[in-house]
């Protein structure tokens, strides 16, 4: 089948960022964010956030979530930090769990993506985190490339921040035309990480700034959140298709668009089509 993944409303590239800890910086990143049309996730240890905001205080206050990550992703980060593949299960279930319930608490919608604590890891931590719903997570490895996970409880990410490269493949990113190259079946996606403390100096600020107003405004980019990226792909994954692959059923609740033979294509959710 000629068949191409796009993302939502029919886009052939994603940009999505993914920032953890919570501290005060994050106000002024989603401010920018807020500013260029960006979306991003973050990632939260709710143990070490007062729950009243507090002057002494590195972190964000748990009373403040609702207001400051308004439109943009909440995740798990556990809920002290530490390196879950060292404590025993109890302790990764605690960890994962009481997390995940206040980071709820306040938000008011189940939270089912998280970022690893350190980006460390093994297969114990693994099967707890699929048990108690988490969806996704996100280690701190980079590829430098825009291709999108098969392992969503192993993510990497195409680069850091501050990575000395970030420039060159925004340029790349933006520059690639998916109607001319059919390198891959499915959209490139920008996965940009890293922690909002790490801008120091107003040098730092301005670097991202000018990241952002290149990224932006592209007519061919959807800005979504780490769980608008995951439910999406995971609906078009999920396509059914007939004998003669002709006709295509989305059981899903979410809208998909693919690119046949040039055609762009809407699959509506829990709807059938037939293909040219």
């Amino acid at each position: 089948m000629n068949n191409r993944m796009l993302f939502w409303g029919g886009k052939p590239k994603a940009l999505t960022f993914s920032f953890d800890d919570g501290e005060k910086q994050d106000i002024r990143l989603i401010e920018l964010f807020n500013k260029y049309n960006m979306k991003g996730t973050f990632n939260l240890n709710s143990g070490l956030m007062p729950e009243k905001a507090d002057e002494k205080s590195k972190k964000l206050a748990l009373e403040q979530i609702p207001t400051v990550y308004k439109g943009h992703e909440v995740a798990v980060h556990s809920l002290t930090h530490p390196f879950l593949e060292r404590l025993p299960t109890t302790l990764v279930v605690k960890e994962i769990m009481d997390d995940k319930e206040l980071l709820e608490k306040y938000t008011g919608y189940v939270v089912r993506g998280m970022a690893y604590p350190f980006g460390t890891y093994n297969n114990d931590v693994i099967r707890i985190i699929k048990d108690a719903g988490i969806k996704y997570s996100r280690g701190v490895g980079a590829h430098h490339k825009f291709t999108i996970s098969d392992k969503w409880l192993e993510m990497d990410t195409t680069c850091h921040q501050a990575d000395e490269k970030v420039f060159d493949l925004a340029k790349e990113f933006v520059d690639y035309d998916p109607f001319k190259s059919w390198m891959s079946i499915e959209g490139w996606l920008f996965y940009i990480w890293g922690h909002s403390y790490e801008y120091r100096t107003e040098e730092d600020w301005a670097r991202m700034e000018r990241l952002c107003s290149y990224l932006a405004g592209k007519d061919d980019v959807w800005y979504a959140t780490n769980i608008e990226i995951y439910d999406y792909v995971e609906a078009y994954r999920g396509l059914e298709y007939s004998a003669n692959g002709k006709i295509v059923f989305n059981p899903s609740g979410i809208d998909v668009w693919m690119c046949r033979y040039g055609e762009t294509i809407k699959i509506p959710a829990r709807q059938s089509v037939n293909l040219k």
